[in-house]
This record gives C-alpha cells, sequence and structure tokens, in this order.
C-alpha cells in the first residue's frame, strides 16, 4: 500500500512543509524558555540525523516526546521534553505499527515504507481516557503524519510537522525497551 493514494490534503501539505517546521521550532526552542535539558538531546534534534536501514525491529519500546516551537508565538514555551513512556512496532498485515501506549496523548498508526533513511507514518491521536486510535482520515483534528528515522544504533525518532496544538515540530524518540 502506498502512503500517497491514504494521505489527506491537509496532512500532504504538513509533509510538505516538514523543513520549515524543523527551522521555525529550533529558531524558537533556541530563544525561547523550555522545559527540560535541550543540549542534552543531540541527534535527536539534529534535522540531518537520519541514518540508513531505517525500518525498526518489532517489539516493546520506550518513547518520549519532545514538543519544539511555540504556536503561541514568543509568549509561549519554546521546547518541552516529556518523560518516557511505554511503545510498541508490531508486524501487522498491513505492515508496522507503531503505538503509544501510556500517557494521555497516544497516537498509532501505520508506517509506510518510502526510502532507506525514513518512512512515512499516518496515524490518529487518542486522548486521556478515549480508546486507541487506529482510523486514520476520519477526523482531521486527529490525523497525524509523521517521518520515522534512524538517528543511532537502536534510536529512531518520528519527527511530527506541524501538529495540532501547542508546538511546530514534535519528535517522538524511540528505544528499545528493557527485555524486549
Amino acid at each position: 500500500m502506498d502512503w500517497r493514494g491514504v494521505i489527506t490534503a491537509a496532512d500532504r501539505d504538513r509533509y510538505q512543509r516538514r523543513d520549515a517546521a524543523w527551522t521555525l521550532a529550533l529558531q524558537q526552542a533556541g530563544r525561547q524558555r523550555g522545559s527540560g535539558d535541550l543540549n542534552s538531546l543531540g541527534d535527536l534534534i539534529d534535522p540531518r540525523a537520519g541514518r540508513a536501514d531505517v525500518a525498526p525491529p518489532p517489539g516493546n519500546y520506550r518513547c518520549r516526546t519532545v514538543k519544539l516551537g511555540s504556536q503561541g508565538g514568543e509568549d509561549g514555551l519554546g521546547y518541552v521534553i516529556y518523560g518516557w513512556f511505554a511503545c510498541r512496532i508490531e508486524q501487522t498485515s498491513r505492515g508496522l505499527k507503531f503505538t503509544k501506549l501510556t500517557g494521555s496523548q497516544r497516537p498509532s498508526g501505520l508506517l509506510f515504507p518510502e526510502n532507506d533513511r525514513h518512512m512515512l507514518l499516518l496515524g490518529s491521536m487518542a486522548l486521556a481516557q478515549e480508546p486507541a486510535a487506529n482510523s486514520y482520515g476520519r477526523n482531521p483534528d486527529r490525523d497525524m503524519v509523521a517521518v520515522l528515522e534512524r538517528i543511532g544504533e537502536a534510536r529512531w525518532r518520528l519527527v511530527l510537522p506541524w501538529p495540532q496544538y501547542e508546538s511546530n515540530l514534535d519528535l517522538i524518540e524511540l528505544v528499545p525497551a528493557s527485555g524486549g
């Protein structure tokens, strides 16, 4: 299945403008106050850090979200680094699926192969106590597009340009959970 036949017009626009999201978000993160240690993130916040062999193995992961930039302009936080949550990559009949299992914002979606350096995620967001998200294209306010990149030996990131709320770029870092 090719993501080009599934993606909504709004998400295609977000995807095509991801370089602009990186630029603005990093500028804001560098000059505005934030929550957490931005300098400790290394390759996670380097737009050029993507490596070959992107596909992550199925299994359990730890993941954390980093929000860069502020849709509130100069008055908002320039960045927020959240703690670690449980995530999973699973092989399904439709391909690899990413799911954030815990936390108040739980994205979930299919990963579409694009090239050796990135995959494209089309998914949706479940909030608070809602059931898991699993229906891309049904609720534009919850739809999301992200690029999956490998940024280390066992380290990946999902890059979400122009999310619906708060930031201008969200990053979800993934590392294998201990024990599998």
